[in-house]
């Protein structure tokens, strides 16, 4: 459909059209000036850069947010120091963070880009993974106190991995979220052809090009939901009792986790072996 209107705007000679192809090119134009953005444009190094910044700045975000969040899902007095800071966070207008990552980490620098997408998505990994754990059962908390755990084997053993598979839905939704913020935090780039594609958008918006902004705005989404159909390949094998998948990917990571459990066991009882010697045989008394 928005193809189809598209086309109607556009379609006919300049003159005619109700929008002049310097505003928004016809389909074909667009498509056709691919080649060119593909060449000049430098389009795969671009696109290579900006994807690198979001899973970096993510990624961090996901290395701080979750543990946070994990502790304020079970702990109220934590989750009371984080909830005001959340809330502002996830209220906070982003493009209101540009000039305060501009003042912090430099305007041009690699690290302004990472900061940006980190600072944009931190709340909302801790806010959700927050009301991932507490929607764990409560029965599963009671069973294990029955059982002899102490509050640490509680969280680590049974809190974090049965909310893991929300949370790891979660943080594969809030990737397209930072994959969104790609254009304000390339807003200002380092010179030289490759700059992401937000320097692509500013410099064809500079010189007149629409249809290089159209197409920027076509090929981000797509490699948005190629990386999420991805992810959700590695969910439903990671947790295929959650989402229906063969399990392929749990097997692998059970098998390295009994592995590195037996490798631990294996080297701290000859420690501890060679730090309590057995005791010398007393010797026989004289017949």
């Amino acid at each position: 459909m928005t193809l189809g209107v598209w086309w109607c705007v556009t379609r006919g000679e300049a003159e005619e059209r109700v929008y002049g192809p310097l505003i928004l090119p016809s389909p074909t134009e667009t498509f056709g000036e691919f080649q060119g953005l593909w060449v000049d444009g430098n389009l795969p190094a671009n696109t290579w850069v900006s994807l690198r910044r979001v899973v970096l700045g993510f990624s961090l975000a996901a290395l701080v947010g979750v543990p946070i969040g994990v502790l304020c899902g079970c702990f109220p007095s934590i989750n009371a120091f984080f909830s005001p800071l959340t809330v502002f966070g996830r209220n906070e207008p982003m493009a209101a963070l540009i000039p305060l990552t501009f003042a912090l980490f430099g305007a041009t620098t690699e690290r302004q880009k990472y900061m940006f997408i980190f600072l944009a998505c931190v709340a909302f990994v801790i806010s959700d993974t927050a009301g991932a754990v507490r929607e764990v059962g409560s029965q599963y908390i009671d069973t294990a106190f029955t059982l002899g755990a102490n509050r640490r084997q509680v969280v680590l053993k049974v809190l974090f991995p049965l909310a893991l598979p929300t949370i790891f839905n979660s943080l594969r939704v809030l990737f397209g979220l930072a994959f969104g913020y790609i254009m304000l935090a390339e807003l200002v780039t380092v010179g030289g052809k490759v700059g992401g594609l937000g320097q692509i958008i500013l410099l064809a918006q500079r010189r007149g090009h629409p249809a290089h902004i159209l197409l920027i705005l076509m090929i981000i989404p797509i490699v948005a939901l190629a990386i999420d159909r991805l992810l959700y390949l590695v969910q439903t094998q990671l947790f295929p009792h959650r989402y229906g998948g063969r399990g392929y990917l749990l097997r692998c990571v059970q098998t390295a986790l009994r592995g590195w459990e037996d490798l631990k066991r294996l080297f701290f009882t000859a420690a501890s072996a060679d730090s309590f010697p057995a005791p010398r045989p007393k010797p026989k008394p004289m017949q």
